[in-house]
């Protein structure tokens, strides 16, 4: 099967319009309760710290094998209706590994709550898209976390399945999905997961570790679009993107940042307990709600810089497959 730029391009289009709604059956959704049926199957909270990371490792497989198989048994399927069949089905299969639309339509719930005074409100929808404790956040902690998770999932919810598609077509992007999703989900350092979400964590950080750098420049790249201070933005990334323990996620983090003239990081608690993260950017100005809208505005302008990048590189591949 050969992914052409107008079947990346109508995926592109049809996440912006559509989104992710509820209703629609979604692969990442499937793989979710992929990697919940297999952590019920393999995670024995008796075994020892070297059978748990075997667990780990078998649970990643497991789900990796079944999600490229489906989706190559689906796209095999669709050739027996034809020619639009298959484009129809590739489009479908592209369009779910993006996240732009539901990326902004989540986010925005939260942003909506603290507009009206529903702190409490607030509270319970963004802890359905992190993973921080959000039960004693104030309003400037609940906004800081809104402007961190759009601008780390520019990463790994828009240029990482674009790059992927890109390189690898649908089935790859596919597949970085489920290491994706296995990461959000088994990739904590937790007394459960310390060991039994190790190899998670560890291929989700090398299958980002392109696509995050790129996010940083193309969040520089809408900086500049956006008449933000793009120079900033390439320099907090280049001082402070290391200083995270996570060697992919303070790119993009680092990166809005600098753009946006305020300083992310902090003290966040998981499970209970404090966690101190590097202080990213500068405190130029504090983190409000104009602040998030100021990030999303930069969020959709990396993704469309995003898209041109991966056109781009199927454009290029299409021509240097018509000559050798």
């Amino acid at each position: 099967m050969i992914f052409l730029p107008w079947h990346l391009a109508s995926a592109y289009v049809l996440d912006l319009i559509a989104g992710d709604p509820r209703w629609l059956p979604h692969p990442v959704r499937w793989i979710g309760k992929a990697v919940q049926w297999s952590e019920n199957l393999l995670y024995d909270p008796k075994a020892s710290p070297p059978l748990l990371r075997i667990s780990g490792m078998v649970l990643w497989v497991l789900v990796i094998t079944v999600t490229v198989s489906t989706a190559m048994v689906l796209i095999g399927i669709s050739r027996h209706g034809g020619a639009v069949v298959t484009d129809a089905v590739v489009i479908w299969l592209a369009y779910t590994t993006l996240a732009t639309r539901s990326l902004h339509g989540e986010s925005s719930i939260v942003a909506r709550a603290v507009e009206r005074g529903e702190i409490g409100l607030a509270r319970e929808k963004l802890s359905m898209i992190v993973s921080r404790d959000t039960a004693t956040l104030d309003e400037a902690d609940i906004l800081r976390a809104l402007v961190e998770t759009v601008s780390e999932n520019v990463g790994d919810g828009i240029v990482a399945p674009l790059f992927y598609l890109a390189v690898l077509g649908p089935v790859g992007a596919l597949a970085y999905k489920a290491v994706n999703t296995m990461d959000s989900m088994l990739g904590y350092t937790s007394e459960r997961y310390r060991y039994f979400g190790w190899f998670a964590a560890r291929a989700d950080d090398v299958a980002n570790w392109i696509p995050a750098r790129l996010s940083g420049l193309l969040i520089a790249g809408a900086a500049a679009c956006l008449g933000a201070d793009w120079g900033e933005s390439l320099r907090a990334m280049r001082r402070d993107a290391r200083k995270m323990k996570s060697p992919n996620a303070g790119y993009p983090e680092a990166a809005t940042a600098g753009a946006l003239g305020v300083e992310l990081g902090g003290t966040n608690f998981y499970f209970g307990e404090p966690v101190e993260k590097p202080r990213l950017g500068e405190p130029l100005a504090p983190v409000t709600l104009d602040t998030y809208k100021r990030a999303v505005r930069l969020m959709y302008t990396a993704s469309g810089l995003a898209c041109f990048m991966a056109l781009c590189i199927l454009f290029t591949v299409k021509t240097l497959r018509a000559f050798f």
